[in-house]
């Protein structure tokens, strides 16, 4: 390949990375905005009896759990986003293009935590794996659950639970 050749790929390349650099610092175009998402309030109770109450965003459609808390910068305690899939399942979840650490609570058909995958590691391919079948997980700020008490056994009213 002759110098000139060499130089016009190097521009080339150079401009294709300039551009996905840029492209990488704007919103993505193909994800929802959050206040499209249907909202709802659930209520977390422990067993020593004190309430948490949270306003979420509910993912109730493949699109909609697909997308989930991709791009969100930061979560206020009280928020987060409750997964809701058809029947209880064997859920798997991660974190890629997720910015900030997460808690997920795997809920059981009745409204119960199951378990607890606390302070998910933002952007990662690793798989967070319920263990057992699940109607829903919630997502909430990294370090919540510790902060509130709330646990495995927890109890998560929301009409999704018939609670």
């Amino acid at each position: 390949m002759n110098t000139l050749r060499r130089i016009a790929l190097l521009l080339v390349l150079s401009v294709c990375a300039l551009q996905s650099t840029h492209a990488a610092n704007e919103p993505d175009p193909t994800l929802e905005p959050l206040s499209n998402f249907p909202q709802s309030t659930l209520t977390i109770i422990t067993p020593n009896g004190r309430q948490h109450v949270f306003n979420v965003w509910v993912a109730d459609t493949d699109a909609h759990r697909e997308q989930g808390l991709m791009m969100v910068k930061s979560l206020a305690p009280n928020t987060g986003m409750l997964f809701i899939f058809d029947q209880p399942e064997r859920i798997q979840m991660w974190m890629k293009n997720t910015l900030i650490p997460l808690d997920m609570l795997f809920i059981d058909a009745h409204g119960r935590i199951d378990s607890i995958a606390a302070n998910t590691t933002p952007m990662s391919l690793k798989i967070i794996d319920a263990k057992r079948p699940v109607l829903a997980v919630l997502e909430i700020a990294g370090g919540m659950t510790a902060r509130a008490g709330i646990g495995a056994g927890a109890i998560v009213k929301h009409p999704v639970f018939g609670l």
